[in-house]
């Protein structure tokens, strides 16, 4: 009841002045200042500040923001203890049959195979060709390619 009383003379007090802005030929100014003065009164109208003083000045209500916040802070703690773990269980569970299933990493390469024989080479090309691949890389196309950079250098003069 209180917070009505405080809002309607807010409001009213608003008013007056805009009337008086108004009186003055500050018809732009007059209609901002008369909106900002009824916002107390339609605040008070709706019930929000009735609202708001029930959630403010209530234990209970400051309770439940302590259990939220009990809450927020239990699953923050266990969302860093699982990122320490490595993951959720579901996840450590895979990882633990994927371990069981072989000795290789699931990501393992050709190269790191070795010569086990394990898995064959996963290209289309003989063993001539990739040997063939492997004895032009020393040649002088690499050569050219540094007297091309070089060239490119020189010209912007660096």
């Amino acid at each position: 009841m209180l917070t009505d009383t405080v809002c309607a003379a807010l409001s009213a007090a608003g008013l007056g002045i805009a009337g008086v802005t108004a009186y003055r030929k500050r018809f732009l100014a007059a209609a901002r200042i008369a909106a900002y003065a009824l916002v107390p009164l339609g605040l008070a109208m709706t019930g929000i500040l009735d609202w708001l003083t029930d959630l403010v000045f209530k234990p209970t209500v400051w309770a439940g923001f302590a259990v939220l916040g009990l809450s927020w802070a239990l699953f923050m703690v266990t969302r860093a203890v699982e990122r320490r773990r490595g993951g959720t269980r579901e996840e450590r569970r895979a990882a633990a049959a994927a371990g069981q299933g072989g000795a290789l990493a699931p990501a393992a390469s050709d190269p790191a195979l070795g010569a086990s024989g394990a898995k064959a080479p996963r290209t289309g090309r003989s063993g001539k060709a990739s040997g063939a691949s492997k004895s032009k890389a020393g040649t002088s196309s690499d050569t050219e390619d540094f007297s091309d950079i070089e060239a490119i250098l020189k010209k912007h003069g660096i």
